[in-house]
Parts: structure tokens; sequence; C-alpha cells
């Protein structure tokens, strides 16, 4: 699985961190941080997590 985060659209909301801590972060300034191939064991929470966007800004790739 390859995690996908369109960085024009994302505006940090935070969402996807809530719903995928593993997954999603945020560094030091505040912008959001993401693993790029997350283990396929955190499948569930990465698709919660693309679905709470509300920019719809989070794609999953096989």
């Amino acid at each position: 699985m390859k995690v996908v985060v369109d960085m024009n659209k994302c505006k940090d909301h935070g969402q996807c961190v809530f719903a995928a801590p593993d997954v999603f972060g945020f560094d030091d300034a505040g912008h959001l941080t993401y693993v790029g191939e997350p283990d396929d064991a955190l499948r569930d929470a990465v698709e919660e997590a693309a679905d709470v966007c509300p920019l719809q800004a989070i794609r999953i790739e096989d």
C-alpha cells in the first residue's frame, strides 16, 4: 500500500492524524507528515483517514 497526500490540497486540518496516528502526524512547524508506505495492517486506519479528510487530499495506491 502506498499513501499519497496532495500537499497542494492539504491544509493541515489533522483529521487524518486522529484517524491514523501511526501513519500521519505533524512536524515541529505544524505541517503534515506521513509514512508513504505503511504496513498493510494499517489499511483500515488509512482508509478512514482518507474518508475523513475534509479536502479529500489523501489517496491510497496498491
